[in-house]
């Protein structure tokens, strides 16, 4: 009836010699090599900009905002003289006077110095 098993013997496993072992080697050792490589890169561009935005830092920090100078303000509307006073005084006097205050006046403004005030004030006088 029924047949005695035979034993069962292990499969032979018949690994791939040559060409085919040769190729996995080279495509794996490609791949590994490009691996590590391409770390390095990503390793070494990290590094430079690590780099940059540490002297960007070092640079924002030592370097003072920039002075501005003051923007120049417009001069003061020069007064006319008054339409009414008399044309000539009778001594004189009195139009030296006036002109020598507003030469004081443009001094305290800053539009004269104190150099063109006296030679302007001499000028008068004399």
């Amino acid at each position: 009836m029924f047949r005695p098993m035979r034993p069962i013997r292990p499969v032979r496993v018949v690994r791939p010699v040559g060409r085919p072992l040769a190729r996995g080697l080279l495509v794996g050792g490609a791949a590994y090599a490009a691996g590590r490589a391409g770390a390095r890169r990503a390793a070494a561009e990290q590094g430079q900009d690590q780099a940059i935005a540490e002297l960007q830092a070092g640079q924002q920090q030592a370097a003072p905002p920039p002075v501005y100078a003051p923007a120049p303000t417009a001069p003061p509307p020069v007064q006319a003289a008054p339409a009414a006073a008399p044309a000539a005084p009778a001594a004189g006097g009195e139009d030296v006077a006036s002109k020598l205050t507003q030469l004081a006046q443009l001094v305290q403004q800053g539009l004269l110095t104190p150099e063109e005030f006296a030679a302007a004030k001499a000028r008068l006088l004399s």
